[in-house]
């Protein structure tokens, strides 16, 4: 048998999830359609969803024999050069399969005494994540407009309009920060070689295939005389098939989503929070954030999947000498050194964000509140957040070259040249609120 490649996994993802779509499509067809586009859904005035829809969830199935391998693989410290961290060290399952603690960067190493670059993001709700792309920007497809803008918020990017520019070029899609994977069997890798994370050897891990707990079940899989790296190669893939198959991984749980189908009420807060985050003249989080259902009726997944470069400031604990570039570093062929997408980072889904402890790509913030602030202030009130230099004067987007700055974002709201804030520091925290919301495991129990 020969070893799984990420072009495999991606056709064995596609074909997935093309099934569960057709599968459920064909006994919900006539009553889910209208309601996945049903469009201004505000909530009443009660808290209550004046449209509920039936949202189109993966089904809940048996794990396969390689996703059963996969969730060994996942838990099993002795792959890491250290054999003391596994994929669950710094994914852990009941923190949503993100860090459980406030450290920025993760600890690593053979001998535990170095850290990653960058905050560890969650795993969950990649089964839907595109591969990298450059292509139109697409994002209508996954949202509903909200209200109209008003005049002032015209020419700016929001969910409602965003179709309008829908010849714009943008990057999209692809895994880790800066996109420089495009499966998860090769996003698992990453982690696993890093020097400074798991620090395994190709060696070192066909070793432990070969001798673990679970190696009957890899061998009954791959047959009984699989090389070296065939097997890594399998064992990489069965990560993958376990992060897409396991419901734990996409659970759709949040009261969010049950009241998308009209299960629960928002309270005041929460109602409000909802209407600012989706109002392009107030919050605009929508417009990266997407908040509705997608013309297939899928729960939203609170990412547009594109980058953006936000200019976040640098982070006391980052390596020194040296640039975080994001997007336009990534070492990936297509692209090259972009220098138009230099400071680009991916949008992040915002589901279970309330239970983080550090944010952006570089762990610099550690509440939801600061976030919301620097997206406030950041060109208002640059000092909040920025280091004043020797002389006294304030070093802006201290951690992006001078010559990239054109790329920062500084069009969208709440972003650019304004003599106020667009949200006040009560309608921040609304939409802190409502994003609490977004937290899997508080649905009631669906039947």
């Amino acid at each position: 048998m020969t070893a799984r490649t990420d072009e495999g996994e991606a056709q064995a993802t596609h074909t997935w999830s093309r099934l569960i779509t057709v599968a459920l499509l064909i006994g919900s067809l006539a009553a889910t359609i209208p309601q996945a586009f049903a469009r201004d859904c505000a909530p009443a005035p009660d808290g209550g969803n004046p449209c509920p829809v039936t949202l189109i969830r993966p089904p809940v199935v048996p794990l396969s024999a390689m996703a059963k391998l996969g969730k060994a693989l996942f838990f099993d410290k002795a792959l890491s050069g250290s054999g003391q961290l596994s994929c669950a060290s710094c994914h852990v399952p009941s923190a949503h399969y993100a860090p459980d603690n406030a450290l920025a960067f993760a600890r690593g190493g053979v001998a535990m005494d170095k850290f990653g670059v960058r905050a560890v993001p969650s795993l969950t709700y990649r089964e839907r994540q595109p591969p990298f792309s450059v292509g139109p920007d697409n994002a209508t497809s996954e949202t509903a407009p909200p209200p109209p803008s008003p005049p002032s918020a015209k020419g700016v990017k929001s969910a409602s309009n965003t179709g309008v520019s829908a010849q714009a070029m943008v990057p999209q899609g692809g895994l880790f920060w800066d996109g420089r994977a495009d499966t998860l069997q090769s996003q698992a890798a990453g982690p696993l070689f890093d020097p400074r994370e798991m620090a395994a050897t190709r060696t070192g891990i066909a070793a432990r295939l070969r001798h673990a707990p679970y190696s009957a079940d890899l061998f009954r899989l791959m047959g009984a005389h699989a090389s070296d790296d065939m097997l890594i190669a399998e064992a990489l893939f069965a990560l993958a098939r376990y992060q897409i198959e396991a419901p734990v991984f996409h659970p759709y749980s949040s009261r969010y989503d049950a009241w998308l189908e009209g299960q629960i009420r928002l309270t005041r807060d929460e109602a409000e929070g909802l209407r600012l985050f989706n109002d392009p003249s107030k919050g605009n989080c929508a417009a990266c954030h997407l908040s509705m259902v997608d013309e297939e009726g899928r729960p939203p997944l609170f990412t547009d999947h594109q980058y953006e470069a936000l200019a976040a400031p640098r982070n006391p604990l980052a390596p020194k000498g040296s640039y975080d570039l994001g997007l336009c570093a990534a070492g990936r062929a297509d692209i090259g050194h972009t220098e138009a997408y230099c400071g680009f980072f991916r949008t992040p889904s915002l589901r279970n964000s309330a239970t983080r402890k550090v944010f952006f790509h570089n762990g610099t913030f550690t509440s939801l509140r600061q976030v919301m602030d620097f997206y406030e202030l950041r060109d208002i009130e640059p000092s909040q957040f920025y280091p004043r230099q020797a002389d006294g004067t304030l070093l802006l987007n201290d951690d992006l070259p001078r010559r990239y700055w054109g790329n920062i974002d500084k069009t969208d709201t709440p972003f650019g040249p304004r003599k106020s804030p667009s949200l006040t520091p009560e309608e921040r925290e609304k939409i802190i609120v409502f994003l609490g919301t977004l937290t899997d495991g508080q649905a009631p129990q669906r039947k």
